[in-house]
């Protein structure tokens, strides 16, 4: 789906002034343990599936959504991986879009549906092993990719310095 009215009049009033988004990111696994990355339309590197969350929609809400507008796939949010913000978490669109994404990051268990060779959104949709994951546009730390940290109880986040909470 194309940018939201909510975004796009933001858009309208702020031009590609840099904008806070709060945002998810489904790490998806196949049977072999590999992780979807899907590859926009006429890009390069690949991306994990992921939206921004929408006025009125949970996060949970908006993972779902987004993973099926992306994949084709029907999804179940299990555990959150990891919550992650900052300037690492800056991207500029080629358009010249600025954001900064308050990203919560989901492991997922697919439900249903059939992964689309392609969409309205991606151009590719391929699984990697942890061994072998492709270049991704955003900044994520290699943990969240690691099935280990999938199944511990503990969530990641940013280093913290904790003399001054920063």
């Amino acid at each position: 789906m194309s940018m939201s009215p909510y975004y796009r009049d933001l858009r309208q009033k702020l031009g590609n002034q840099l904008i806070f988004v709060p945002a998810v990111v489904a790490v998806i696994r196949n049977e072999n343990d590999e992780i979807l990355f899907g590859r926009k339309h006429n890009e390069e590197q690949w991306g994990i599936i992921a939206g921004a969350i929408e006025i009125g929609e949970t996060p949970a809400e908006a993972l779902c959504r987004e993973v099926g507008e992306e994949t084709g796939l029907q999804v179940i949010p299990e555990t959150i991986i990891g919550v992650f913000g900052g300037e690492e978490q800056r991207f500029t669109y080629p358009n010249g879009h600025q954001v900064e994404y308050l990203t919560i990051v989901f492991s997922c268990t697919v439900k249903g549906g059939a992964l689309l060779t392609q969409s309205e959104e991606m151009g590719e949709l391929r699984y990697f092993s942890e061994r072998e994951l492709p270049p991704i546009a955003n900044k994520y730390p290699p943990d969240i990719f690691k099935k280990a940290t999938m199944l511990a109880q503990k969530a990641l986040f940013e280093k913290v310095d904790s003399q001054n909470g920063s």
